[in-house]
């Protein structure tokens, strides 16, 4: 009988690419074996339909939080969350990966049948008391993506050279060439700008973006196009209101895998620490990423093509979400991210 094996890492999107390589890993190591994957459905997009899973499980956390907070719908969600459970009880894992290591990844461990369950001891919200094989506590100042192979070679596979694999497939290309077409820059060299963030203390100034996104296209011949969800809208207008040449706005047009292959046809990539910014790393894409609260050892854009700026004050990295005076990203400078660009541009794509 073939292995069975559930990989659990519900979210976010950037710990979703960074798991990536360990779907890559273990495939190759058991081409065989079902694989299924359970995940959010906010990062889904990125898993439904992939080559390299047999079954994307999605946990409707979302549906739920809905159901929740209406005590006349309690009925409905105890009913779906009945049937959620029994899916997932129905499966018999040879082993199951707990990649999030927090309560609620545990809980759905517990809930899973596998002989072998697998994660990192003394794991965060005590989620490690789910599990039956433990490796030792991780260095939380390893990055993302190795410390997850980690438990990917304790299943004997390859893990010395990770692999991105994402699917993005002809219709998404399409797509992102007929939304290119439309807005005039079907035939530009693309400068992304990727200014939105969940932490209000990992954004940098729409002024600053504004100076980049003119400088660019002023020496380079590069149209700047804003990427986001649809909550970044009101900072999308914020950078065209302080440029002097046009910007394209995508914010609230692209799916990740349209967002994806909009970055496989970029140039650069200027971002803040947020999920859209590995994801541009995943394709190849050059990435100048802009870290302040944050560790971009822990967390950075993987990858060779990648340029970080980060002033290293003395109380960065803080992981904050709120701080009065941000100086760690309201301080960096537009020369500094247009230097930072104008160097990857010259190595990061062939024929510069």
């Amino acid at each position: 009988m073939d292995m069975r094996i559930l990989l659990i890492k519900l979210s976010a999107i950037g710990d979703v690419v960074h798991t990536l390589p360990s779907l890559a890993a273990l495939r190759k190591r058991y081409p065989d074996a079902h694989l299924s994957w359970l995940v959010d459905e906010a990062a889904s997009d990125l898993l439904c339909p992939h080559p390299m899973l047999d079954e994307v499980i999605i946990y409707p956390r979302r549906r739920f939080g809905q159901l929740g907070g209406d005590l006349r719908q309690w009925p409905r969600l105890i009913k779906e969350l009945r049937n959620f459970i029994n899916h997932l009880r129905n499966q018999s894992y040879d082993v199951v990966i707990d990649f999030q290591g927090l309560l609620k990844s545990g809980i759905l461990t517990g809930i899973s049948r596998g002989k072998c369950k697998l994660g990192f001891a003394k794991g965060r919200e005590g989620s490690s008391i789910f599990l039956t094989d433990k490796l030792p506590r991780y260095d939380p100042d390893e990055h993302a993506v190795l410390r997850y192979l980690r438990l990917t070679s304790y299943l004997d596979a390859d893990v010395r050279e990770p692999e991105f694999p994402l699917d993005i497939g002809k219709a998404d290309t399409e797509k992102m060439a007929q939304l290119l077409k439309d807005t005039g820059a079907g035939e530009s060299r693309i400068l992304c700008l990727n200014p939105g963030a969940t932490w209000e203390t990992k954004r940098w100034t729409p002024r600053g973006f504004a100076e980049v996104a003119d400088c660019c296209f002023e020496r380079w011949n590069m149209t700047a196009i804003i990427v986001g969800g649809p909550g970044d809208k009101g900072l999308a207008s914020d950078i065209a209101m302080f440029t002097k040449h046009p910007v394209i706005d995508f914010t609230g047009l692209t799916s990740l895998r349209t967002l994806a292959a909009l970055y496989q046809r970029t140039e650069v990539v200027v971002s803040t620490d947020t999920g859209p910014m590995h994801l541009a790393a995943a394709t190849g894409a050059p990435v100048v990423a802009l870290f302040g609260p944050t560790a971009p050892w822990r967390t950075g854009p993987f990858g060779r093509k990648q340029q970080v700026i980060r002033l290293g004050l003395q109380c960065s990295p803080c992981f904050k979400r709120h701080c009065p005076e941000p100086k760690c990203m309201v301080d960096i400078s537009p020369e500094q991210v247009i230097k930072a660009v104008g160097k990857i541009r010259k190595t990061g794509r062939p024929g510069d």
